[in-house]
């Protein structure tokens, strides 16, 4: 009668321990560093504070500029407006008047 004997191998029994490690390490990894992860979270607040100061910017800028179109409606037309702005517009200015020339910045 023949018996064969098998060899016990223990690499059985690290199969299942390594394949939870690999699972576990992938989504602990992509819960912290993926797109809706913890890290994720950080950028997302520091990108709302960014964009809520470039709103508060452009708020600016606006409230500016329609009280400056506010000047320029009918009923209360103010003439140094109309005036300063025509003379920028065609960039003319008279013979008795003195010229300052500055850069032009952005809020003009």
């Amino acid at each position: 009668m023949w018996t064969r004997h098998h060899k016990q191998r223990n690499t059985g029994r690290l199969i299942v321990p390594a394949l939870a490690a690999v699972f576990l390490s992938y989504f602990g990894f992509h819960a912290y560093n993926g797109e809706f992860g913890i890290y994720s979270k950080y950028r997302y607040q520091a990108r709302a504070v960014e964009l809520q100061a470039r709103l508060d910017t452009v708020k600016a800028q606006r409230t500016e500029i329609e009280r400056r179109v506010q000047m320029l409606y009918d009923g209360s037309l103010e003439k140094d407006m109309l005036d300063e702005q025509a003379r920028r517009t065609l960039n003319v200015s008279g013979a008795d008047e003195l010229t300052i020339m500055r850069p032009l910045s952005r809020a003009n």
